[in-house]
């Protein structure tokens, strides 16, 4: 599943694309990528032609563009290109929400360009120069999906999540989970005392979506190795130095992995340009079973990496530099 460096990359790519540009028409081919949109295709299709996209925004793992015209004003409001802070018009009120799922994909494509195999929804675009005219939604699996939001004020009056131009608007979908470590909104006392009332394991906190948005498991083993800290260490005999660790860890290997376009196992992750990511040759724990630590290795240490059951998954962890504490908590 895409983990949030992957949203946040074909959140850049969407911004340079699609921002500004109005939805001329919609191709709904399959409905059951609207599953999430309860008034169903009709509906979707006729609130979003003539609407222009704002901007894309993200949090954590949640992605979505607000939308001013049609989907977001009703007769004698606010008019097609009143812009959010410029006096003109309402702030935007509805956005286009995209769920990735497992293998969703959000491509831009020339309508020359024969359909690929799992096309779901079409969205035309109106004309810009030297840019694919067709923003395609691509599922094989069928998990992910387009639908409407509502757009909510956030808890905190912060912005919604990184976008070009910050409102302090979030998808109703996305107004419960926390703000991820690339937020520059992110409030590490807020982690901190929460993190420490939770008495639980580690790496189960850093998965906690109320806590901290965006961590999924590869980057969380990540992260952990970096830390030098064990994914069941109790929660509550966290130092703040060491919670700081962590997090600045967790900061490092996203931004690592956004540097180098996302991680990518397989041909169902790529950006909006059809590129995989190439992280995954630069993993330090995640699917290392049996090999060395390299950091053990730098220091003349022989220690294989193990793979350990968790929550389902599976964790991955040094038992020399990442020691198991005699209290740890799953």
């Amino acid at each position: 599943m895409p983990e949030l460096p992957e949203v946040e990359v074909v959140r850049r790519g969407l911004v340079s694309w699609v921002r500004g540009r109005t939805i001329t028409a919609v191709d709904v081919l399959d409905t059951r990528s609207l599953r999430r949109h309860a008034l169903g295709p009709e509906d979707f299709a006729g609130n979003l032609e003539g609407a222009r996209v704002l901007d894309v925004v993200r949090r954590g793992k949640f992605l979505w563009m607000p939308l001013a015209g049609p989907a977001n004003t009703p007769a004698g409001e606010a008019p097609a290109d009143a812009v959010p802070g410029n006096g003109v018009g309402a702030p935007p009120s509805v956005a286009l929400m995209a769920h990735l799922g497992m293998s969703g994909q959000l491509l831009m494509q020339d309508p020359d360009v024969p359909d690929e195999k799992h096309l779901k929804v079409r969205l035309r675009l109106s004309p810009a120069a030297g840019i694919p005219a067709e923003l395609r939604f691509v599922d094989q699996r069928i998990f992910g999906g387009l639908s409407l939001t509502s757009l909510v004020p956030t808890p905190d009056g912060g912005p919604g999540g990184l976008a070009e131009t910050p409102l302090p608007l979030i998808a109703e979908e996305a107004s419960h989970i926390a703000r991820d470590p690339l937020d520059p909104n992110f409030s590490f006392d807020t982690f901190y005392r929460r993190l420490g009332a939770r008495r639980t394991g580690l790496k189960r906190a850093l998965l906690d979506q109320g806590l901290v948005s965006g961590i999924g498991n590869i980057y969380a083993d990540e992260a952990l190795w970096l830390a030098k800290l064990h994914y069941a260490r109790p929660t509550d005999t966290l130092r703040r130095a060491e919670a700081l660790r962590v997090l600045d860890a967790a900061r490092q290997v996203m931004t690592d992995a956004l540097a180098a376009g996302g991680t990518s196992f397989d041909s169902l992750y790529v950006n909006v340009n059809g590129a995989s990511g190439y992280f995954e040759r630069s993993l330090n724990a995640y699917g290392r079973e049996g090999r060395e630590c390299r950091r053990c290795a730098e220091a003349g240490i022989v220690s294989l990496l193990k793979r350990e059951q968790f929550m389902n998954r599976s964790s991955y962890t040094c038992p020399v530099c990442q020691p198991k504490p005699r209290n740890g908590r799953w």
